[in-house]
């Protein structure tokens, strides 16, 4: 960084002015100057849906763009900040707009950059600039700096965690009010939460961009969101949640990637969680990680995910790179050399398993369940069943010892098929963390 660098200011412009958005601009209001290295920055520029719309932070000083791809390619910013969201659109156009005209690019867009990571990188690389996106994953946790920068020569075996704080918050709701899903969802959305459309977020694909950009630093490839195996919380049961804790687990949605034979097997799903876990005891809105290295063994972060604060946090602190002149590639080597996060053939997936089925009130049911299972394979650890209760049937669980996972969803179909079985068998995975 030349000396002229360290006393500049540097021209911000910043597309997209919602929760983030204003506390990013109310933070450089108050501490322009926060650059390790020196210099100021200072928000010139913006672009929003709405000019007029009521906002935390006064921007009539401001040049104002009704095209995020015009402030993009304004002579008059230095760095463009990229807050619109969304993996196409205007969020990409916008990039892309900035990246060709030489202006480095800061971005909280994790869509974007699971999706599009690969292309956008060759195309910052081609032009010189950095491309950053330490917002894009757990808001103000520093995720991706601990990835890239503090274990990049480490070799990372696995991660896995909670990514998403709407559902971590459903979940923990589930289980304290003892409330069905669509109630602790509808709640959610009234507390803002969860948007009025939450399919990202429950779906489980806010987490599956997140674990795929976490997956292409960890293990040096390239961001591969098509390949991510993704199954979101609708379908968690309130019974199941209920079940678990008297097993001495709690369903969380944990989102992981690991190493499977040359390549990488990124999930996202619901597992059960032992207690005494400290990722099962991140409740609420919190966001946990866990890293597991061949060097280092384990390394845990926690904190807030979301929120106008922690993200514009994490937001500052790319553009502080930035302006001290911090040059790394944009994921761990040339975009160009990149292969895709994907497993290797042949890499069967396997694992520890929940089974709940309800069944009629009935002998000999126990041992036609038990029989299913052995015939196909599966071996049992454990047996719980519960009373009759009001409801028809009656709900037996088992937990299985470690099985290929092919193995076990044909044994779930197989005890499907039982005649005293009366509805689908429901499976959930036991996390081995």
């Amino acid at each position: 960084m030349s000396q002229k660098d360290a006393h500049r200011t540097w021209r911000i412009g910043v597309a997209g002015l919602g929760t983030v958005g204003g506390g990013l601009l109310g933070f450089l209001e108050v501490r322009p100057q926060y650059a390790p290295a020196g210099g100021r920055a200072v928000v010139t520029g913006v672009s929003a849906r709405s000019r007029s719309r009521p906002r935390t932070v006064d921007i009539s000083n401001l040049a104002w763009f009704d095209d995020p791809v015009a402030l993009a390619q304004s002579p008059d910013i230095d760095i463009f900040v990229e807050l619109v969201g969304g993996s196409d659109g205007p969020a990409k156009a916008a990039v892309e707009a900035a990246l060709q005209a030489g202006k480095a690019v800061v971005t909280a867009n994790k869509a974007l950059i699971a999706e599009h990571g690969a292309e956008l990188a060759a195309l910052a690389e081609a032009k010189g600039v950095p491309l950053l996106f330490e917002a894009a994953v757990m808001g103000g946790v520093p995720a991706v700096k601990t990835v890239r920068e503090a274990l990049v020569g480490e070799d990372i075996r696995s991660l896995s965690g909670i990514l998403n704080g709407t559902c971590n918050y459903i979940l923990t709701e589930m289980e304290s009010a003892g409330s069905a899903f669509a109630d602790v969802l509808a709640e959610a959305q009234r507390l803002g939460y969860a948007e009025a459309d939450p399919t990202m977020d429950v779906g489980g694909f806010d987490a599956a961009h997140k674990i795929t950009i976490l997956a292409a630093l960890a293990f040096g490839g390239a961001p591969n969101y098509a390949a991510a195996e993704v199954e979101g919380i609708a379908a968690v049961d309130l019974l199941d949640i209920r079940l678990a804790g008297d097993l001495g687990y709690r369903v969380k949605l944990i989102a992981s990637a690991e190493r499977a034979g040359e390549g990488a097997r990124v999930r996202v799903r619901p597992f059960l969680v032992r207690k005494d876990h400290p990722i099962a005891q991140a409740n609420g809105a919190l966001n946990a990680l866990f890293i597991e290295g061949e060097r280092i063994g384990r390394i845990f972060l926690q904190g807030p995910g979301a929120g106008a604060g922690p993200t514009a946090a994490a937001v500052a602190a790319d553009i502080a790179d930035v302006m001290t002149g911090a040059v790394r590639p944009v994921f761990q080597g040339p975009a160009a050399g990149l292969s895709p996060c994907a497993p290797s053939a042949g890499s069967a997936a396997a694992g520890r398993a929940y089974i709940r089925v309800m069944v009629r009130d009935e002998p000999g049911v126990l041992a036609a369940v038990s029989e299913e299972l052995a015939e196909a394979g599966v071996s049992i650890e454990s047996f719980l069943q519960k009373p009759p209760g009001e409801a028809p049937g009656v709900p037996i669980v088992m937990t299985t010892h470690a099985v290929a996972e092919a193995v076990l969803e044909a044994a779930v179909a197989r005890i499907g098929r039982l005649p005293s079985v009366l509805e689908p068998p429901r499976l959930l995975h036991i996390a081995g963390i």
